[in-house]
């Protein structure tokens, strides 16, 4: 078996510190106008022509079609968007329901005869479940989606390969406390060889083989999904977390979509306002981290004993959700170190809390980007900086109060980005962020088809594009 992928090359880490928009262009008219006994026949026809535009754009007008369409058009106008068009693929069930059949035997489940009665455990990587679910509703429900699922390959644009591949990671054996624990009688699983079926049944696709994977779509959140399988799927859009596991020459921002971890707390439902948030700092998690983590030990020894900070170490559990629920809701802002990779779901728990977060995590990506500006809506403080110590806390609590209230006006705009339940939340903005990388995906085609093949020794600037699939000639 091969060994998990190591982080993505962030240093060890050390406790050593280290214009306006343009002016519209006005025509100046001049001081004084000398008037004559009669106007040109030209001077006539362009006082109509001005006329008749008036009219047309302001008065004659049509209203937007529905509100929401306005709302989730203030950056991008999604209406005058040509819908692309997804074909998703029928795969085999053992890559999709077999996978949650195979994590509920693991777990003292009972075979299920009716795939509708499988149910996918909630956990923070259920946006596949999610992305799943939203191609097999009916069209008329998926009204103002970027995507349009067609049924037919050749009308395709890019084509979706519904793996549950986070889910696989972790369906069997059952892991507790860092020991295997092999159920008793129960089928084996094991996720490599589902890794490896996969790649075995796509290779014998037509549409696979025709553009070497460039069209396709993966889904692959947990940091060590698809994990063995990765450099056979890396010409295709990766729909991941964060890159923490995936190499330079096998995932970018130039061609993959950052996704938002499902949060695991309930959505705060209260308005804006700091009365009933009595602690400053508030972090619930795992102290101890790999080694893009060893950040949390250094600030545990920092913020353990600070007034108005409250920091304890957690598992996932039942119990732990509880309390993390009551300390997100009830504290100003909320701590987010890194962990084994650059981001996690305590993030997006603490966005949905409205808990103002303090992202320490040198490398950390974030979805969205081009629509939500984070500076608006957390804090960030370099590593080296977080644990001099005082200075974390010190800052936080030169924080003003009308400060705090503007971080929760902008979190309370665009939390419903981080909703997947929303109708126009988290999913809806994952196909538009697919959608954005078709003219990508038409070039890398193209380009990979008329190059020379090429051996890089190093990554560089163009390994995304290079071809590397064996394409000699054309001829």
């Amino acid at each position: 078996m091969n060994p998990r992928p190591k982080l993505r090359s962030p240093p060890p880490f050390s406790a050593v510190s280290p214009a306006s928009p343009p002016k519209s262009l006005i025509n100046k008219m001049p001081r004084k106008l000398t008037l004559r006994p009669t106007l040109t026949l030209a001077t006539t026809l362009f006082s109509i022509l001005a006329l008749y535009a008036f009219f047309n754009t302001f008065i004659f007008s049509n209203p937007p079609n529905n509100v929401a369409s306005v709302s989730f058009s203030r950056n991008y106008d999604t209406q005058n968007l040509k819908s692309v068009k997804v074909y998703m693929y029928d795969l085999p069930r053992k890559f999709t329901y077999g996978v949650i059949e195979s994590y509920a035997l693991a777990r003292g489940g009972e075979k299920q005869s009716d795939d509708s009665l499988l149910k996918y455990p909630g956990n923070q990587h259920s946006a596949e479940w999610y992305l799943f679910s939203d191609l097999n509703r009916p069209s008329l429900e998926r009204v103002g989606s970027a995507v349009t699922r067609v049924m037919d390959p050749e009308e395709a644009d890019i084509f979706y390969v519904p793996f549950f591949s986070s889910l696989s990671l972790v369906a069997n054996p059952i892991r507790s406390n860092n020991a295997v624990v092999a159920p008793v009688e129960r089928p084996a699983y094991s996720d490599e060889e589902t890794q490896e079926s996969l790649i075995e049944w796509l290779e014998q696709q037509e549409y696979w083989k025709r553009n070497n994977g460039w069209d396709h779509v993966f889904i692959c959140q947990d940091p060590n999904a698809l994990y063995k399988v990765v450099d056979k799927v890396k010409n295709g859009v990766l729909l991941v977390s964060d890159f923490g596991r995936l190499a330079r020459n096998q995932a970018s921002l130039v061609k993959d979509v950052i996704l938002p971890y499902s949060h695991r707390i309930n959505t705060y439902t209260g308005d804006i306002g700091v009365e009933n948030r009595h602690s400053l700092l508030f972090f619930m998690g795992n102290r101890y981290r790999k080694e893009g983590g060893k950040i949390r030990d250094l600030l545990f020894q920092l913020l353990e004993k600070e007034e108005d900070v409250i920091i304890k170490h957690g598992a996932q559990s039942r119990e732990s959700r509880r309390e993390a629920r009551k300390g997100m809701h009830t504290s100003k802002f909320c701590l987010h170190p890194a962990g084994d990779t650059p981001s996690a779901c305590r993030l997006f728990d603490a966005i949905v809390s409205l808990c103002v977060p303090v992202i320490i995590s040198d490398y950390i990506e974030l979805p969205f980007e081009d629509v939500v500006d984070y500076r608006k809506i957390a804090v960030f403080v370099d590593s080296n900086t977080a644990v001099k110590p005082g200075f974390l806390v010190k800052k936080l609590r030169k924080v003003s109060m009308e400060r705090i209230l503007e971080y929760q006006r902008e979190l309370k705009k665009v939390k419903h980005y981080y909703e997947y339940e929303d109708p126009n939340g988290t999913v809806k903005e994952i196909w538009r962020q697919v959608s954005l990388k078709l003219p990508l995906v038409r070039l890398m085609i193209n380009r990979d088809k008329r190059l020379v093949k090429r051996e890089l020794t190093e990554p560089d600037c163009s390994c995304l594009c290079s071809n590397q699939t064996g394409i000699l000639s054309t001829l």
